[in-house]
């Protein structure tokens, strides 16, 4: 454990086993159950939980995942049942898309290659 930084991100989720299979199919998350309306996640580089909840995402920071191969995760991430918020732009540094999950999060994946 560091002082000041990002240890734990929590998100919300109407239905878990949807979005555990998501995530595992996805990016190969490993989860662990706490009770029926939590489930902890690891192997992603931070660790985190989702929380059942009926009320459904709310707004707040936008989490960055990585990939080497866009266009590859992004056709993962639709065949699981994600949508694309926003395709595959440049920025400065790489590529990226946004994408919600089948709780209605959204976050993004960015990659510094040019595919």
């Amino acid at each position: 454990m560091t002082n000041n930084h990002i240890d734990y991100i929590e998100f919300k989720a109407g239905d878990l086993q949807a979005v555990k299979k998501f995530y595992t199919k996805c990016f190969r998350w490993e989860f662990t159950d706490y009770g029926p309306d939590y489930t902890a996640f690891e192997n992603s580089g931070v660790s985190g939980g989702f929380e059942r909840s009926d009320t459904g995402p709310s707004a707040g920071a936008l989490i960055v995942l990585y990939h080497k191969d866009l266009i590859k995760i992004r056709d993962v991430i639709l065949k699981e049942g994600g949508k694309i918020r926003k395709d595959i732009f440049a920025f400065p540094g790489g590529k990226r898309f946004h994408f919600e999950d089948p709780a209605g999060n959204e976050l993004a994946v960015w990659s510094e290659d040019e595919s």
